[in-house]
Protein backbone atom coordinates (compact mmCIF):
# COMPACT_ATOMS: atom_id res chain seq x y z
CA UNK A 1 0.00 0.00 0.00
CA UNK A 2 2.89 2.32 0.87
CA UNK A 3 4.58 1.56 -2.44
CA UNK A 4 1.36 2.35 -4.31
CA UNK A 5 1.04 5.74 -2.60
CA UNK A 6 4.68 6.48 -3.26
CA UNK A 7 4.35 5.72 -6.95
CA UNK A 8 1.18 7.81 -7.19
CA UNK A 9 2.89 10.72 -5.48
CA UNK A 10 5.82 10.57 -7.87
CA UNK A 11 3.46 10.40 -10.84
CA UNK A 12 1.53 13.40 -9.54
CA UNK A 13 4.76 15.31 -9.05
CA UNK A 14 5.90 14.55 -12.60
CA UNK A 15 2.54 15.65 -14.03
CA UNK A 16 2.65 18.86 -11.99
CA UNK A 17 6.15 19.64 -13.26
CA UNK A 18 5.07 19.02 -16.85
CA UNK A 19 2.11 21.33 -16.38
CA UNK A 20 4.32 24.06 -14.95
CA UNK A 21 6.82 23.70 -17.78
CA UNK A 22 3.99 24.08 -20.28
CA UNK A 23 3.10 27.54 -18.99
CA UNK A 24 4.81 30.58 -20.52
CA UNK A 25 4.22 34.28 -19.90
CA UNK A 26 5.23 36.76 -22.57
CA UNK A 27 5.44 40.51 -22.01
CA UNK A 28 3.63 43.02 -24.18
CA UNK A 29 6.72 43.60 -26.36
CA UNK A 30 7.55 39.90 -26.73
CA UNK A 31 6.34 37.25 -29.14
CA UNK A 32 6.93 33.52 -29.11
CA UNK A 33 7.75 31.64 -32.33
CA UNK A 34 6.45 28.12 -31.61
CA UNK A 35 7.75 24.99 -33.35
CA UNK A 36 5.95 21.65 -33.18
CA UNK A 37 8.22 18.64 -33.73
CA UNK A 38 10.73 20.97 -35.38
CA UNK A 39 8.30 22.58 -37.81
CA UNK A 40 6.96 26.10 -37.51
CA UNK A 41 3.51 26.16 -36.00
CA UNK A 42 2.47 29.73 -35.09
CA UNK A 43 3.47 32.98 -33.38
CA UNK A 44 1.98 33.39 -29.89
CA UNK A 45 1.77 36.16 -27.34
CA UNK A 46 1.69 38.38 -25.52
CA UNK A 47 0.26 37.10 -22.22
CA UNK A 48 -0.22 33.56 -20.92
CA UNK A 49 0.40 30.72 -23.37
CA UNK A 50 0.64 26.94 -23.07
CA UNK A 51 3.08 24.62 -24.77
CA UNK A 52 3.00 20.87 -25.05
CA UNK A 53 6.13 19.68 -23.27
CA UNK A 54 8.74 17.96 -25.44
CA UNK A 55 6.53 18.27 -28.53
CA UNK A 56 6.59 22.06 -28.79
CA UNK A 57 9.49 24.50 -28.44
CA UNK A 58 9.41 28.30 -28.40
CA UNK A 59 11.85 31.06 -29.34
CA UNK A 60 11.27 34.50 -27.83
CA UNK A 61 11.54 37.57 -30.04
CA UNK A 62 11.73 41.17 -28.76
CA UNK A 63 9.69 43.66 -30.82
CA UNK A 64 11.14 46.83 -29.31
CA UNK A 65 13.31 49.21 -31.34
CA UNK A 66 16.97 48.22 -31.27
CA UNK A 67 19.65 50.93 -31.26
CA UNK A 68 22.63 49.54 -33.16
CA UNK A 69 25.91 51.43 -32.95
CA UNK A 70 27.92 50.94 -36.15
CA UNK A 71 31.66 51.02 -35.32
CA UNK A 72 33.94 53.48 -37.20
CA UNK A 73 34.47 52.46 -40.80
CA UNK A 74 37.35 53.42 -43.09
CA UNK A 75 35.78 55.04 -46.14
CA UNK A 76 37.48 56.38 -49.27
CA UNK A 77 35.29 59.01 -50.87
CA UNK A 78 34.87 59.51 -54.59
CA UNK A 79 37.49 62.30 -54.55
CA UNK A 80 40.02 59.91 -52.91
CA UNK A 81 39.85 61.27 -49.36
CA UNK A 82 40.24 58.75 -46.52
CA UNK A 83 37.86 59.31 -43.60
CA UNK A 84 36.50 57.38 -40.64
CA UNK A 85 32.71 57.37 -40.28
CA UNK A 86 30.50 55.89 -37.60
CA UNK A 87 26.73 55.79 -37.47
CA UNK A 88 23.73 54.55 -35.49
CA UNK A 89 20.90 52.42 -36.87
CA UNK A 90 17.40 52.13 -35.39
CA UNK A 91 15.43 49.03 -36.35
CA UNK A 92 12.84 46.62 -34.98
CA UNK A 93 11.39 43.22 -35.75
CA UNK A 94 8.04 43.36 -37.56
CA UNK A 95 7.79 39.69 -38.53
CA UNK A 96 8.97 37.35 -35.72
CA UNK A 97 8.63 34.26 -37.92
CA UNK A 98 11.08 35.54 -40.57
CA UNK A 99 13.52 36.91 -37.99
CA UNK A 100 13.91 33.42 -36.51
CA UNK A 101 13.63 31.21 -39.61
CA UNK A 102 15.26 33.28 -42.37
CA UNK A 103 18.44 34.44 -40.61
CA UNK A 104 20.78 33.29 -37.85
CA UNK A 105 21.18 35.98 -35.16
CA UNK A 106 19.46 38.83 -36.94
CA UNK A 107 21.19 41.39 -34.70
CA UNK A 108 24.67 40.37 -35.87
CA UNK A 109 23.49 40.07 -39.45
CA UNK A 110 22.02 43.58 -39.41
CA UNK A 111 25.19 44.99 -37.87
CA UNK A 112 27.41 43.49 -40.57
CA UNK A 113 25.05 44.62 -43.31
CA UNK A 114 25.00 48.16 -41.90
CA UNK A 115 28.80 48.34 -41.94
CA UNK A 116 29.13 47.22 -45.56
CA UNK A 117 26.26 49.43 -46.70
CA UNK A 118 27.78 52.45 -44.95
CA UNK A 119 31.09 51.98 -46.78
CA UNK A 120 29.42 51.32 -50.13
CA UNK A 121 27.06 54.32 -50.06
CA UNK A 122 29.51 56.90 -48.70
CA UNK A 123 32.23 55.76 -51.12
CA UNK A 124 30.10 57.01 -54.01
CA UNK A 125 30.08 60.63 -52.77
CA UNK A 126 32.66 63.36 -52.42
CA UNK A 127 33.86 64.76 -49.10
CA UNK A 128 31.88 67.99 -49.48
CA UNK A 129 28.65 66.02 -49.90
CA UNK A 130 29.55 63.87 -46.91
CA UNK A 131 29.90 66.96 -44.72
CA UNK A 132 27.00 69.05 -46.02
CA UNK A 133 24.34 66.58 -47.15
CA UNK A 134 24.04 64.15 -44.27
CA UNK A 135 20.25 64.03 -44.34
CA UNK A 136 20.19 62.81 -47.93
CA UNK A 137 22.94 60.25 -47.23
CA UNK A 138 21.08 59.04 -44.13
CA UNK A 139 17.98 58.45 -46.24
CA UNK A 140 19.97 56.60 -48.91
CA UNK A 141 21.55 54.26 -46.35
CA UNK A 142 18.23 53.70 -44.59
CA UNK A 143 16.47 52.85 -47.85
CA UNK A 144 19.13 50.32 -48.90
CA UNK A 145 19.22 48.67 -45.47
CA UNK A 146 15.44 48.49 -45.23
CA UNK A 147 15.21 46.84 -48.63
CA UNK A 148 17.79 44.18 -47.79
CA UNK A 149 16.49 43.40 -44.29
CA UNK A 150 12.86 43.13 -45.38
CA UNK A 151 13.38 39.42 -46.10
CA UNK A 152 14.43 38.96 -42.45
CA UNK A 153 11.27 40.57 -41.07
CA UNK A 154 13.18 43.67 -39.92
CA UNK A 155 12.19 47.30 -40.46
CA UNK A 156 15.01 49.89 -40.45
CA UNK A 157 13.38 53.15 -39.37
CA UNK A 158 16.31 55.56 -39.09
CA UNK A 159 20.01 55.80 -39.88
CA UNK A 160 22.11 58.69 -38.54
CA UNK A 161 25.74 59.44 -39.40
CA UNK A 162 27.20 60.48 -36.06
CA UNK A 163 30.77 61.55 -36.76
CA UNK A 164 33.11 62.03 -39.70
CA UNK A 165 36.77 61.91 -38.65
CA UNK A 166 39.21 63.69 -41.03
CA UNK A 167 42.99 63.81 -40.63
CA UNK A 168 44.76 67.08 -39.77
CA UNK A 169 46.22 67.63 -43.24
CA UNK A 170 42.79 67.52 -44.84
CA UNK A 171 41.37 69.81 -42.14
CA UNK A 172 44.00 72.44 -42.97
CA UNK A 173 43.25 72.06 -46.68
CA UNK A 174 39.54 72.54 -46.05
CA UNK A 175 40.31 75.65 -43.96
CA UNK A 176 42.41 77.11 -46.80
CA UNK A 177 39.63 76.35 -49.26
CA UNK A 178 37.05 78.05 -47.04
CA UNK A 179 39.30 81.11 -46.64
CA UNK A 180 39.79 81.35 -50.41
CA UNK A 181 36.04 81.05 -50.90
CA UNK A 182 35.40 83.90 -48.45
CA UNK A 183 37.98 86.09 -50.21
CA UNK A 184 36.36 85.35 -53.56
CA UNK A 185 32.96 86.35 -52.22
CA UNK A 186 34.40 89.56 -50.74
CA UNK A 187 35.95 90.52 -54.08
CA UNK A 188 32.71 89.78 -55.92
CA UNK A 189 30.69 91.85 -53.45
CA UNK A 190 33.19 94.73 -53.72
CA UNK A 191 33.07 94.60 -57.54
CA UNK A 192 29.27 94.58 -57.48
CA UNK A 193 29.33 97.61 -55.18
CA UNK A 194 31.66 99.47 -57.52
CA UNK A 195 29.40 98.64 -60.45
CA UNK A 196 26.31 99.90 -58.67
CA UNK A 197 28.13 103.07 -57.57
CA UNK A 198 29.32 103.76 -61.11
CA UNK A 199 25.78 103.36 -62.43
CA UNK A 200 24.44 105.82 -59.85
CA UNK A 201 27.25 108.31 -60.61
CA UNK A 202 26.48 108.05 -64.30
CA UNK A 203 22.83 108.80 -63.65
CA UNK A 204 23.77 111.76 -61.46
CA UNK A 205 26.15 113.13 -64.09
CA UNK A 206 23.50 112.84 -66.76
CA UNK A 207 20.99 114.73 -64.60
CA UNK A 208 23.51 117.49 -63.76
CA UNK A 209 24.48 117.83 -67.41
CA UNK A 210 20.90 118.71 -68.29
CA UNK A 211 20.98 121.74 -65.94
CA UNK A 212 24.40 123.49 -65.65
CA UNK A 213 23.10 125.60 -62.76
CA UNK A 214 22.68 122.44 -60.74
CA UNK A 215 26.43 121.85 -60.93
CA UNK A 216 27.09 125.28 -59.40
CA UNK A 217 24.70 124.53 -56.56
CA UNK A 218 26.43 121.25 -56.00
CA UNK A 219 29.79 123.00 -55.73
CA UNK A 220 28.39 125.46 -53.21
CA UNK A 221 26.91 122.63 -51.14
CA UNK A 222 30.25 120.85 -51.16
CA UNK A 223 32.00 124.04 -50.05
CA UNK A 224 29.51 124.38 -47.19
CA UNK A 225 30.21 120.83 -46.04
CA UNK A 226 33.97 121.39 -46.14
CA UNK A 227 33.67 124.67 -44.21
CA UNK A 228 31.97 122.84 -41.40
CA UNK A 229 35.15 120.85 -40.71
CA UNK A 230 37.76 122.39 -38.40
CA UNK A 231 40.53 122.62 -40.97
CA UNK A 232 42.81 125.54 -41.68
CA UNK A 233 43.34 124.82 -45.35
CA UNK A 234 40.61 124.20 -47.87
CA UNK A 235 41.38 123.05 -51.38
CA UNK A 236 38.36 123.49 -53.58
CA UNK A 237 38.43 122.57 -57.26
CA UNK A 238 37.03 125.15 -59.65
CA UNK A 239 35.78 124.12 -63.05
CA UNK A 240 37.34 125.81 -66.09
CA UNK A 241 33.88 126.79 -67.33
CA UNK A 242 33.59 129.36 -64.54
CA UNK A 243 36.70 131.18 -65.69
CA UNK A 244 35.36 131.23 -69.23
CA UNK A 245 32.12 132.78 -68.04
CA UNK A 246 33.97 135.40 -65.98
CA UNK A 247 36.23 136.29 -68.90
CA UNK A 248 33.28 136.79 -71.18
CA UNK A 249 31.50 138.91 -68.57
CA UNK A 250 34.36 141.48 -68.42
CA UNK A 251 34.09 142.13 -72.12
CA UNK A 252 36.89 142.72 -74.65
CA UNK A 253 40.06 144.42 -73.26
CA UNK A 254 41.69 147.35 -75.10
CA UNK A 255 45.03 146.73 -76.76
CA UNK A 256 47.98 147.11 -74.46
CA UNK A 257 45.84 146.96 -71.31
Amino acid sequence: MGLTLGFGGILFLVIAMLMLSAIRILREYERGVVFMLGRFWKVKGPGLIFLIPVVQQMVKVDLRTVVLDVPPQDVITRDNVSVKVNAVVYFRVVDPEKSVIQVVKFLDATSQLAQTTLRAILGKHELDELLSERERLNLDIQRVLDTQTDAWGIKVSTVEIKHVDINETMIRAIARQAEAERERRAKVIHAEGELQASEKLLQAAQMLAKQPQAMQLRYLQTLTNIAGDKSSTIIFPMPMDIFTVLANAKGPQPPGA
